[in-house]
């Protein structure tokens, strides 16, 4: 006879087996509830962001040079919009497989879409690569609509070729380079956080940012020190930031003698701006070649002294204020009291905590360059930048060590005075190491841009620099090439 314990453990199985077939009358439970939608920022509400030219199918092709080995009037050009950004995509008759991704920089906030070439165009047709650019769906300083709408092209490269009535295989490798913005653009679309958030998702080969945001929004903590130690020494400390336009006819004429210059004409400095010049080259670099004919010659630092009285969200990419100062140390050389006082007297802006924060629907709205990086990444900067100062590059040096990755990153200083102030040379020079490295596996040279000894050298920068101009450069570069030559020590 079957125990009374056997028979209750048999429907006590039975009771488990009927509930796991659905037999059991208790409700299902209820589904979690959705994700609560994300806030909207002044930069959802622009809309009225328009292609410059939208009814444009291709653009010119590039005048000849005598250098060339490649007819650049026989490539493919295709112009034409994809989810609200303008394009340009080229394709050399003699393609090898890979495509190239070009970002460009801040637009400023205008509602007119426009889309540029990527400089060195002529070594990227010349040497068989396709190239594309997308002028971004939104203008402002909106990083995260430069990153998707980058990869979004990249995504549709094979789709608008065949469209185009040349279809192409996909391409074997896809690298990315890019300028000032399109610097940031660059280093966050190959970073991991972008390879787990961002909508649309590219596995890129290898990258050059140039004169690049490499240090993400840390550049707008460097415009705010570069702030709240003008209004200090010039005696007004604890106005309100964002209040600068009442007060910046005073702390300019207390700093400059001249500003803010012109052609052949310098920026100048008082006794006490000579001050700030020196707290200013502590906070973008420290000391190095090119500091002081950047910021007298260079015309970059009135466009960072510009950007001075941001209430933090920048111009609205956020909503909540993003700049935090309480790390920096301001530093007058040779002046330990004035320091102090300095330190003492500038205000102290501290970021809300959740001003950047990771988003439920997709990049943060300004992606990061957090260092997380598994592709060859060739970096170059101007040493005489102050809009996007070379500190930027020692920002992403140290992050990209925090993170155990410094075998991915080269990091190359160049002697120019101003912002992106590179040869084409220079730049074609940092692309074509980044390829060999890629292929090859042999990592080129670069620059120590963290030992302060190393970088105030007076031949610092020399190794990577290529003054010849020629066609392709930009009017700026060849302007102040010759400047930046005739008045620095002559590198060896």
């Amino acid at each position: 006879m079957q125990s009374i314990t056997s028979m209750r453990l048999a429907a006590l199985f039975g009771t488990v087996l009927l509930g796991a077939c659905g037999g059991s009358d208790d409700p299902a439970p209820a589904p979690p509830p959705p994700p609560a939608p994300e806030e909207t920022r002044p930069q959802d509400a622009r809309t009225s962001f328009a292609p410059a030219d939208p009814t444009a199918t291709t653009f010119a092709a590039m005048a000849a040079s005598p250098s060339d080995t490649v007819d650049m009037s026989t490539t493919s050009r295709w112009a034409r919009v994809l989810g609200g950004a303008a394009y340009r995509v080229e394709v050399p008759a003699n393609w090898n497989g890979k495509l190239v991704m070009y970002a460009h920089g801040y637009a400023g906030i205008g509602n007119a879409l426009g889309v540029n070439n990527p400089s060195i165009r002529r070594y990227l047709i010349q040497n068989g690569y396709a190239w594309a650019a997308s002028s971004y769906s939104k203008n402002y300083y909106d990083v995260r609509a430069g990153v998707e709408d980058t990869n979004a092209l990249a995504l549709a490269f094979n789709d608008i070729a065949t469209a185009n009535s040349r279809p192409l295989a996909a391409p074997s490798k896809i690298y990315i380079t890019g300028h000032s913005m399109g610097g940031h653009i660059t280093a966050a679309a190959i970073d991991g956080e972008a390879a787990t958030t961002a909508n649309h998702k590219v596995a890129y080969a290898g990258a050059v940012p140039m004169c690049g945001v490499v240090g993400d929004t840390e550049l707008f903590d460097v415009f705010s020190g570069m702030q709240v130690t003008a209004q200090a020494l010039a005696g007004v400390p604890k106005y309100p930031t964002t209040g600068w336009a009442d007060i910046s006819a005073l702390v300019t004429s207390t700093l400059f003698s001249t500003f803010p210059g012109s052609p052949g004409v310098p920026i100048a400095t008082t006794a006490t701006g000579d001050k700030y010049k020196s707290v200013v080259k502590n906070l973008t670099g420290g000391e190095r070649p090119m500091f002081d004919l950047g910021l007298a010659y260079g015309g970059s630092f009135p466009s960072s002294y510009g950007a001075f009285g941001g209430d933090g969200t920048i111009n609205g990419i956020l909503t909540k204020n993003v700049i935090d100062t309480n790390r920096f140390t301001y530093v007058i050389d040779g002046d330990v009291a004035g320091s102090a006082a300095l330190n003492a007297a500038a205000l102290k802006l501290t970021a809300d905590p959740d001003a950047n924060r990771l988003r439920r629907d997709g990049l943060r709205w300004i992606p990061k360059a957090n260092g997380d990086i598994k592709i060859p990444v060739v970096s170059i900067h101007t040493l005489g930048d102050l809009f996007v100062p070379f500190v930027m590059e020692q920002v992403y040096q140290q992050r990209v060590a925090a993170k155990g990755n410094s075998g991915w990153l080269v990091q190359r200083a160049i002697r120019g005075i101003s912002h992106c102030d590179f040869t084409v040379a220079e730049q074609a020079t940092a692309f074509d190491d980044m390829i060999k490295w890629e292929r090859d596996g042999v990592k080129p040279t670069g620059d120590d841009v963290v030992t302060a000894a190393t970088v105030a050298a007076p031949t610092y920068g020399c190794t990577y620099t290529q003054n010849t101009t020629g066609m392709d450069d930009s009017a700026t570069t060849k302007a102040l090439r010759p400047l930046a030559v005739a008045n620095s020590a002559a590198c060896p």
